[in-house]
C-alpha cells in the first residue's frame, strides 16, 4: 500500500515509520506539520526543523507545511495537506499517536473525509515495553522537550 508517515522526527513517529517500512509499506513520502505555536495541541514541536535532513537522509521525499498552530484551526491546515497526498495515490497516513485520543480522533476524522486509512501502530501500547523496543533495535533518544503531567 503506498503510505505516508506524519513526521515529526519524533521517537513515536520514527516508530511508525520503522513499524510501516517492517510491514513492507511502500512509504512514498513522510509529511512534516511546522507549528509556530510552540505550544501546539496537535504537533510535535521540538526539532521539527530537522525533518528535512532526516528525510534527505532516509532517502524518503518530505512534504513539509508550516501552520500557525492555532488550536483546532490547525486541524484545516492538515487536511489540505492530507489532500494532497491523497491527489499523490497516497492510500493511509501512518502516525506516532500513542495515548493521545485529542489527536488520534482528530487526524482519523481528517482521514476519513478525505479518503485515507489512518494507522497508528502502538495506540496503548505498554510504554515500559515500548522504550525497550525502541532500545532493542538499536534507536538512540534524545530527550529535547517534555510535555507531560507532573513534569516541567
Amino acid at each position: 500500500m503506498n503510505v505516508a508517515i506524519l513526521f515529526s522526527g519524533g521517537k513515536d513517529s520514527t516508530m511508525a515509520l520503522y513499524y510501516a517500512l517492517k510491514e513492507k509499506e511502500d512509504v512514498k513520502y513522510l509529511l512534516s506539520m511546522k507549528s509556530v505555536n510552540e505550544e501546539s495541541y496537535m504537533f510535535h514541536v521540538p526539532n521539527i526543523h530537522v525533518t528535512d535532513l532526516l528525510a534527505e537522509a532516509l532517502d524518503i521525499p518530505i512534504i513539509s507545511a508550516v501552520t500557525p498552530g492555532v488550536k483546532e484551526e490547525e486541524l484545516e491546515d492538515l487536511k489540505r495537506e492530507f489532500e494532497k497526498l491523497k491527489s499523490l495515490g497516497v492510500e493511509a497516513i501512518y502516525t506516532g499517536a500513542l495515548y493521545s485520543v485529542y489527536q488520534k480522533s482528530r487526524i482519523e476524522k481528517l482521514g476519513s473525509e478525505v479518503g485515507l486509512k489512518i494507522v497508528s501502530p502502538y495506540w496503548h501500547v505498554d510504554e515500559l515495553e515500548y522504550m525497550r523496543e525502541i532500545v532493542s533495535l538499536g534507536f538512540k533518544v534524545i530527550i529535547c522537550g517534555v510535555a507531560a503531567w507532573g513534569l516541567d
